[in-house]
């Protein structure tokens, strides 16, 4: 029987960038058994004092007759847990000044469920038969975004300013004379901090963003997955921010509970009943495990504990090695540089004029047992003229989540392998 898809059906059942390249690692990883070196995905490290505290908190639950019963047999509302979210509503009121109540809050099944919900919400065709966009003010985004559409391709993206910091560092920054906001434009879109670069936009750049949207009354979405107050995995100076046009989306995952697939979006009122609505209407309610295991920590305050001296610190410190093993092997003339490490979990390196495409770089590292993401996958949404920008098929992103030796060697045979090609070899 051959089965004949709807144009739904055409974009979300036949492939996509993030589902091949999630696919391409994980038979990659079935082939080359224990020495492939994966330092191309974006899992989070198992932190033995974090994973410690999901399982007090696990035994905790059973202890107490009738919370496990509820927690795995009980449907929630398609909001979310009701005390879950004036718990996470009063933390961002105390810890942050700001002024919501649990009408401003609606759970997901994860953030990049979140993410699907949000943008076919507020982009594609529309009731009056014109169409509309996301614009991303700077790429490289987030691979996760690109295949989001459930119609044609709605993303409009704007290439950064790159500035060159030492001898091989360089940050993007977003290129506001470049930016032109639309009357097709619903929304703009950041994260912070960025996936995959490790960019941490300033507080300047965020507020002429936010301003830009008040301006054209469209929203502006903060991705902020790895962001304040929880998992907190900055390095730089960095204030959150929300407002009535802010959209801001949280997510247990960095913190260490990826596998509970628990998003949360705090929004005006009418949109975080919007998501509700759409988490109802798609799969009835949400993950409670996620909800119930993290609830006393937000109540108590525990979870900026957790957040501000074990997780930043511990990442913190990976990628000060992974940098310092950049430089110990890379040669001193090699042209390289990496994205200042700002917050995240990955390094961007960058190989300027490099012979072939980091497409090519990612399937010959693949032979020698080194997986990395080639960075043409995060250069979505950019016109024509600017996809052909060289510098799309010069980067690559490599995680630092593994063990120590693990990202020791495969540092050692990216470098290696790069100097190779540089040298025609």
């Amino acid at each position: 029987m051959k089965i004949e898809f709807s144009k739904f059906g055409e974009r979300l059942c036949l492939g996509s960038g993030i589902e091949e390249l999630m696919d391409d690692l994980g038979n990659a990883l079935a082939e080359g058994g224990d020495d492939m070196i994966m330092l191309g995905g974006g899992q989070p490290a198992h932190i033995p004092e974090v994973d410690a505290i999901w399982r007090k908190r696990m035994e905790e639950i059973m202890r107490k007759p009738g919370n496990l019963e509820a927690m795995l047999g009980n449907y929630d509302p398609p909001r979310g847990t009701p005390h879950f979210l004036k718990a996470i509503a009063k933390m961002l009121n105390q810890h942050f000044g700001w002024d919501i109540t649990d009408k401003n809050i609606a759970i997901t099944s994860g953030g990049q469920t979140a993410f699907f919900f949000l943008f076919n919400a507020l982009a594609g065709r529309m009731s009056d038969g014109g169409r509309k966009k996301i614009l991303l003010p700077v790429v490289p985004e987030y691979i996760g975004y690109a295949n989001q559409s459930v119609g044609e391709d709605f993303f409009k993206a704007y290439k950064p300013i790159i500035e060159e910091v030492g001898d091989h560092q360089f940050k993007y920054r977003v290129d506001f004379d470049a930016i032109e906001i639309t009357d097709d434009i619903a929304a703009i879109c950041v994260s912070r901090p960025t996936n995959p670069t490790g960019n941490v936009l300033t507080d300047n750049e965020m507020k002429r963003l936010a301003d830009l949207a008040k301006q054209h009354n469209i929203p502006f979405i903060i991705d902020n997955a790895y962001g304040a107050p929880f998992p907190n995995i900055f390095f730089s100076e960095a204030n959150p921010m929300w407002d009535e046009q802010v959209i801001l989306t949280l997510s247990l995952s960095k913190i260490g509970l990826p596998g509970t697939r628990t998003g949360i979006v705090v929004a005006s009122e009418e949109v975080a009943a919007a998501v509700s609505s759409m988490s109802a209407i798609v799969g009835l309610a949400n993950n409670n495990i996620g909800q119930a295991l993290m609830r006393p920590l937000i109540e108590s305050g525990e979870i900026l504990t957790i957040s501000n001296d074990i997780v930043k610190p511990f990442y913190k410190q990976k990628s000060l090695q992974a940098q310092q093993w950049v430089a110990e092997f890379f040669p001193e003339d090699l042209p390289y540089r990496h994205h200042v490490s700002e917050g995240a979990l990955f390094l961007w390196i960058w190989f300027k004029d490099l012979p072939i495409s980091t497409r090519e770089l990612y399937l010959r590292l693949k032979d020698r047992g080194v997986l990395v993401i080639s960075g043409h996958h995060f250069f979505f949404g950019l016109e024509d003229a600017d996809a052909d920008w060289p510098h799309v098929n010069e980067c690559i992103r490599v995680t630092y989540t593994m063990p120590a030796e693990v990202v020791k060697s495969g540092l050692a045979i990216i470098a290696e392998e790069v100097a190779m090609i540089y040298a025609g070899e």
